[in-house]
């Protein structure tokens, strides 16, 4: 599994977002259209009607949202560690962005959880819209970048790839 910009690639799977697990929400690219899955989203906007694919409320990384991740972590820790029971507190579930599907079905409003801890680059944010909006050119040209990522994540091995391989990437895909 890894991330990509805006994508989590698990396998040949590719993801918008975090790759969801039980009824969480979250929006997979497949060769036949743009699938929500988890609790209260179930639509699936076929490629050849699909006109616009976009991503809103994306986190962008800045110095002080990792400050404040590092403080979230500390003041976690430190309440663990003085309340050794457990203090009946549930884990947040990471943030949500909104994917934008719009079709000759209508326009759709997606959830997916963000992937990155501490927010996305703003190179691969605007690499990622880029590479949405390739999907949306056509049935060839969307088999084939769709293709390009699967292929890349079923023979990647490891977690995440730095930041320049990343950008690499998403270039090499959008072009």
């Amino acid at each position: 599994m890894a991330m990509v910009g805006l994508f989590w690639i698990a396998g040949g799977d590719v993801y918008v977002g975090a790759k969801p697990s039980g009824l969480a929400p979250g929006v997979r690219l497949t060769p036949e259209g743009v699938v929500s899955l988890g609790d209260r989203q179930s639509t699936l906007c076929l490629w050849e009607d699909v006109t616009a694919l976009t991503v809103a409320d994306v986190p962008v990384k800045s110095l002080m949202r990792q400050v404040g991740v590092v403080k979230d972590l500390a003041l976690s820790a430190v309440t663990e560690l003085a309340l050794p029971v457990s203090s009946g507190r549930v884990d947040e579930a990471p943030p949500l962005m909104t994917v934008r599907v719009e079709s000759s079905g209508g326009h759709h409003e997606l959830a997916a959880h963000v992937a990155a801890a501490v927010g996305y680059p703003q190179t691969e944010v605007d690499l990622s819209h880029a590479l949405l909006s390739r999907f949306t050119e056509g049935a060839a040209t969307m088999e084939t970048t769709l293709a390009a990522m699967s292929e890349w994540g079923r023979a990647w091995e490891g977690g995440s790839p730095r930041s320049s391989q990343r950008e690499q990437l998403l270039r090499e895909w959008a072009a």
